[in-house]
């Protein structure tokens, strides 16, 4: 019975004092009410894990690279190099100049127990060393300073797989360019083994007056300029000369975009070429002799506001000085501009991030575009793109992590002949902490993600279900040094996480790392080592074979380009419509 039934069968005088008595009873129980709120499900609890606190580093360590093999770990520090044993973090050797301090480094395994370590200090000088016999040699500078009028200052230094070649980005006067050298690895190879005896003899760690092959002439590659490349000369250019008229479109491009004074504002600006190691595709002979899948044949580039992306075969051997200035053996010419690219373990995909949110994955076997995919991001421009291994493996379909300007991560999955697909893995963060300063694949890990964001916080997270699989977090003891731009590495044969803490109760800086193989949140995630999983690999075919597949390719992937044409036709005629309503 309700309130107002009771009070309707009441005498009146009772109503009126009934009334009196259940109103304030009334109106607590509606305050109780409004403070009891519905209960929210409770979200399951993400897992943290903690790194754990090995040793101290160096004072100034400010880069370290695992070898290819796993075995060591590179530590670029304020007085010179050291190397560790990776799996007990003991002591290795060491090359000390307490004049320099190395503020890149890079390891690769050039022959049985022989390493070649790429370094760059505070001033800009590369330099090649050779870690062996439990020693370090320095090998070779890169950029010496001989002349300090011009000084030659290099930004960025890479070693190629085997260290064949070594790459390095060098601006003197104004003036950028990129140097390949080839590297004689086959005789410091000698050259070490004939140093060992009669160091080991001295008992010194110090070079017993061993004169080092040198470096050979480098090849240097420039921003290719092409004469009468101004929107009025467009049109003497031969339309057969394909790459002539590409290099030309690029350059006009470029200078409609920076203005008149397009080269001295590329300068100011901070002009930089991004370059790729390409592996073996197809029948490459040397002396009559195929090259192995480990050797480089051929360096990609491309240069801030260009529209290209340029091929240089490694296997030309300069003879004339013009050689060491070559223009490129092939252009992939694109839409936009490109921003940020990838390469696939292999190097057979090409992936570009361009401008409007455009991503371009070419093909090196067909040398031709494998997809072009409009993603959804078109509010911040790309950042930067990797090649992830998602399972199960399929041999035509690729994936991408695409991370943009303003902080969102996405996944883009394409392939010749299938719908491209991309997913909004992490929306753009509403703090600039949550920023994600690092975003890699792991390969060890099944469709796993390591993001490192600006505030500190690491974490694992699954990209097939988009969810966090746990937390890693510092001892009590220790915070991660310079989170916006932290110094770690993945050691893919160890499955460890190496990564620089700071002390947090004393003025030191402690290595801290993870062994992912000893949790079981990760068993069911880890997979077979890198070498060892299924990679997008290729056949080593002839070219009448390549141009098989790529016709078998073309056909299969007919009825998407129908639909593709068709649908432009569409946006053309409503552009067109638009347009003549607007006039």
């Amino acid at each position: 019975m309700t309130v107002k039934s009771l009070t309707v069968a009441l005498h009146p005088k009772t109503k009126i004092n009934l009334f009196f008595f259940l109103c304030p009873l009334i109106q607590k129980v509606h305050q109780v009410l409004k403070m009891v709120k519905p209960r929210k499900a409770a979200k399951p609890k993400e897992e943290a894990l903690e790194l754990s606190a090995s040793k101290q580093l160096p004072e100034g360590a400010l880069c370290f690279a695992c070898s290819d093999d796993g075995l060591y770990l590179s530590i670029g520090h304020s007085q010179g190099v050291w190397v560790w044993c990776a799996s007990s973090l003991d002591f290795d050797a060491e090359w000390l100049n307490d004049t320099l301090e190395v503020t890149s480094i890079q390891m690769t395994l050039m022959a049985e127990a022989a390493y070649l370590l790429g370094t760059i200090d505070d001033m800009g000088v590369a330099r090649i060393f050779a870690y062996h016999s439990k020693s370090i040699h320095l090998l070779s500078v890169v950029n010496a300073m001989d002349d300090i009028n011009k000084k030659q200052v290099c930004s960025t230094f890479e070693l190629s797989p085997r260290g064949h070649y070594g790459a390095a980005t060098i601006t003197c006067n104004g003036n950028v360019w990129l140097e390949v050298h080839h590297l004689p690895s086959e005789n410091w190879l000698k050259e070490l083994e004939k140093a060992v005896t009669p160091m080991q003899e001295s008992k010194s760690s110090r070079d017993m007056d061993v004169k080092w092959s040198p470096l050979p002439a480098a090849t240097k590659i420039k921003l290719p300029k092409i004469r009468g490349s101004t929107s009025e000369g467009l049109h003497e250019v031969h339309v057969t000369d394909f790459k002539t008229h590409c290099l030309s479109l690029d350059e006009d491009a470029r200078r409609h975009s920076l203005g008149a004074d397009a080269e001295s504002k590329q300068t100011s600006e901070g002009a930089r070429c991004t370059q790729h190691f390409l592996l073996p595709c197809g029948q490459f002979l040397v002396d009559g002799k195929a090259l192995t899948a480990e050797w480089s044949v051929a360096i990609c580039v491309w240069w801030t506001g260009s529209l290209n992306l340029l091929h240089y075969s490694l296997q030309k051997t300069p003879t004339h000085k013009s050689d060491h200035e070559p223009m490129p053996d092939m252009v992939w010419p694109n839409a936009k501009e490109i921003l940020c690219s990838a390469v696939s373990r292999c190097t057979r995909y090409v992936a570009l991030g361009l401008e409007d949110a455009l991503v371009c994955v070419w093909d090196r076997q067909t040398g031709s575009p494998l997809s072009v995919v409009l993603m959804s991001a078109t509010d911040s421009p790309l950042f930067r793109m990797q090649f992830v291994d998602l399972f199960p493996v399929s041999d035509d379909e690729v994936h991408l992590s695409a991370v943009c300007k303003s902080g969102a991560i996405h996944t883009v999955t394409t392939g010749r002949g299938t719908t491209p697909c991309t997913v909004l893995l992490a929306e753009r963060p509403k703090t600039s902490g949550d920023l994600p300063a690092i975003v890699t694949s792991v390969p060890f890990l099944q469709n796993m993600f390591l993001v490192i964001q600006r505030n500190g916080k690491i974490f694992l997270q699954d990209v097939a279900s988009k969810t966090t699989v746990c937390f890693l977090k510092p001892p009590k003891t220790n915070v991660i040094a310079s989170s916006c731009i932290p110094v770690y590495d993945l050691n893919t044969r160890q499955q460890m996480l190496f990564i620089r803490g700071d002390s947090s109760y004393k003025t030191a800086t402690e290595i801290l790392f993870f062994r992912f193989g000893e949790w079981d949140i990760f068993k069911p995630y880890i997979d077979l080592p890198a070498d060892s999983v299924k990679r997008d690999s290729f056949s080593f075919v002839t070219l009448q074979e390549s141009c098989n597949l790529y016709l078998q390719q073309r056909a299969l992937s007919a009825e998407e380009r129908s639909k593709a044409i068709t649908q432009t036709w569409e946006q053309l005629q409503e552009t067109v419509t638009t347009e003549t309503e607007r006039s």
